[in-house]
Parts: structure tokens; C-alpha cells; sequence
């Protein structure tokens, strides 16, 4: 019979023909080795999504669900215009650019319109 060692630690694995470690803690440290890499970049870009969504929450508010801010007072809380869930180009041939519900787009001058997507 062949001997099988641990994927994460090397130990002797005992017990089934197809167990690839010798423990939960094993498998769990292994995978997370593997996929850490991958872990951080998402963590950081969904970080990025949550801070910008919180921003544009925050500058509406009135029940309209439309805010009109300058660039500047974007830009001095940490929102990052180059991170969006999705676009929604209108008839009217306006570019929304959204953080989840909550979208904005670029208006003459130094502003931006922000808006709560209606659900």
C-alpha cells in the first residue's frame, strides 16, 4: 500500500486511500496559502467598492435621491473614480458610472451629479 503524505505539513496521512491532509487545519492553511494572492487583490477592490458606494450614499440627502458636489469635496474623501460596479448609458446619451445602486456622472464645470438608483 502507498504511503501519503500531507499536502500542507508532510506528515503520514492514516485513514482513507483518497485523503490528501491530516487535518481540517491542514486543508484550511493550504487553500488559504493558495488563494491568498487572489484574496488580497478582491478584498482590496471590494474595499474600494464599499468606500465609494458609502461616499455617494452619503452626499444624498434629500428624497429626490440626487445630489449635485463639487469634484473637490470627491476627491478629499478617498473616492476613487476608477473603481465602479457597472455603466449605464441613458437615451439621452448620458454616462452613469454606479457603486452598486448608488451612480453619479460628470456635469459642466467641476461637478458631478450623484443619484440612488430607484429599485
Amino acid at each position: 500500500m502507498e504511503v501519503k503524505y500531507c499536502l500542507d505539513c508532510e506528515t503520514k496521512i492514516l485513514g482513507r486511500a483518497d485523503k490528501k491532509f491530516c487535518s481540517d487545519a491542514c486543508r484550511n492553511n493550504y487553500n488559504n496559502k493558495l488563494n491568498s494572492d487572489t484574496t488580497a487583490l478582491m478584498r482590496n477592490i471590494n474595499n474600494t467598492l464599499r468606500k465609494n458606494r458609502r461616499i455617494l450614499q452619503e452626499l444624498i440627502t434629500t428624497d429626490d435621491g440626487k445630489a449635485t458636489v463639487p469634484t473637490k469635496k470627491l476627491t478629499s474623501q478617498g473616492f476613487s473614480f476608477e473603481y465602479f460596479t457597472h455603466i449605464l448609458n441613458t437615451k439621452t446619451g448620458n454616462t452613469y458610472y454606479f457603486c452598486y445602486e448608488f451612480g453619479y456622472r460628470k456635469l459642466d464645470g467641476d461637478y458631478y451629479l450623484v443619484v440612488k438608483r430607484a429599485e
